[in-house]
């Protein structure tokens, strides 16, 4: 019974030792950041995103922001605050659902098809460019015939007059 009413006491005093150091990183991580909203949300009359948006309009969201994060709120909060009062089209994001979805699925297809492609061609490609070595064309080394060899001299020899 000593040795749990030890291990119980070690562990106590460990957590409250580490609680001051542990306050701070647990608050910063629940609370909202002006940064970190910012490349998440549009300006709503240049439809940029605010994070390099300049102007009145850029300027009024980023101070709405401010307030919502002095007052406590968390950034999914403050995302659908500015949602009730800008609109959907401030989310910088597509939507999770419906036609969003194409803005993901889209660019996926697209990868898949291509690289779909580059299998199916690849393999024939190389196919290609082993046939003439095996054909009895140039070697590996680039080899001439004799009458290769004799056929470029005479056209290099036009052009040195």
């Amino acid at each position: 019974m000593t040795r749990r009413a030890a291990a119980l006491l070690t562990t106590l005093l460990a957590v409250l030792l580490a609680a001051p150091w542990l306050a701070p990183a647990v608050a910063s991580a629940a609370r909202a950041d002006l940064i970190d909203i910012e490349d998440e949300v549009m300006c709503v009359t240049c439809k940029i995103p605010l994070n390099i948006a300049e102007g009145p309009q850029p300027n009024r969201e980023r101070e709405l922001i401010r307030r919502l994060i002095e007052q406590g709120q968390t950034k999914e909060q403050i995302k659908a605050a500015l949602v009730v009062e800008y609109g959907p089209q401030v989310l910088a994001l597509p939507d999770d659902g419906g036609f969003g979805v194409t803005a993901y699925a889209i660019p996926l297809a697209l990868l898949a098809l291509l690289g779909g492609g580059l299998a199916l061609l690849l393999p024939r490609w190389r196919r290609r460019a082993a046939a003439p070595a095996a054909a009895g064309g140039p070697g590996e080394h680039g080899e001439l015939s004799d009458a290769d060899a004799t056929r470029l001299d005479a056209d290099l020899a036009r052009y040195d007059a």
